[in-house]
């Protein structure tokens, strides 16, 4: 890792420029070593399919900071977070905020409690849990990248929103069917087009609100 750092750290630094978001030297910091970690871990809890840490740093890092200008609330939680995407990037871009990582899986909560323990992230809370059974909301937002539709992710997570709050889900491309499929239950607010660096692929956050 030592001898890819300064180009992987160049690539982070272009792409946060980039996205216009603002990222300080220890947000920089603290982004690469969680990718340091994510890496080592990585060998042996299988945390995700991309193993090239360039590819690592566009479809990770640089894809969760691409909602950031996006996400509002002060009390959020990622629900299916993984390995801590998008939740582990937010957390270090807005340490003012406070951030809920869930997964029902006990190897990747492990590494998200190693994670919080190096990277000092006091805002960052892990909880190993299937969502149905948590119910330690409510929260302002509802992030998630890794539910297979907007349905799943309104039915499994509607118990956790404050009144007024939002759900932001993460797409590929434009998912038409998918808002139709909830139209009856979520007032759609947006569908932010998403521009990752170096990714030639399409990327849209969705923003709905339930109805009341």
């Amino acid at each position: 890792m030592p001898d890819l750092e300064p180009a992987i750290g160049s690539q982070l630094a272009r792409g946060c420029e980039r996205l216009g978001v603002v990222s300080g030297e220890g947000s920089q910091r603290q982004l690469l070593a969680y990718l340091a970690l994510m890496i080592k871990w990585n060998r042996a809890y299988n945390l995700t399919a991309v193993r090239d840490p360039q590819q690592m740093v566009t479809r990770h890092l640089l894809d969760s900071l691409s909602i950031a200008p996006y996400v509002s609330g002060q009390r959020l939680i990622d629900v299916g977070t993984g390995g801590g995407l998008p939740g582990v990037p937010l957390s270090i871009l807005f340490p003012d905020r406070e951030f809920h990582l869930l997964d029902s899986n006990g190897k990747k909560t492990r590494f998200l409690f190693q994670v919080k323990t190096a990277l000092g992230l006091d805002n960052m809370t892990v909880h190993q849990a299937r969502v149905e059974s948590f119910d330690q909301g409510p929260f302002d937002a509802v992030l998630s990248r890794a539910f297979a539709s907007l349905e799943d992710m309104v039915t499994g997570c509607q118990h956790l929103l404050a009144p007024g709050g939002h759900f932001f889900a993460m797409k590929g491309a434009y998912p038409e069917a998918e808002i139709a499929a909830v139209a009856d239950r979520c007032q759609l607010q947006a569908v932010h087009p998403l521009e990752v660096p170096g990714l030639g692929e399409q990327r849209h956050l969705v923003d709905m609100t339930l109805r009341d």
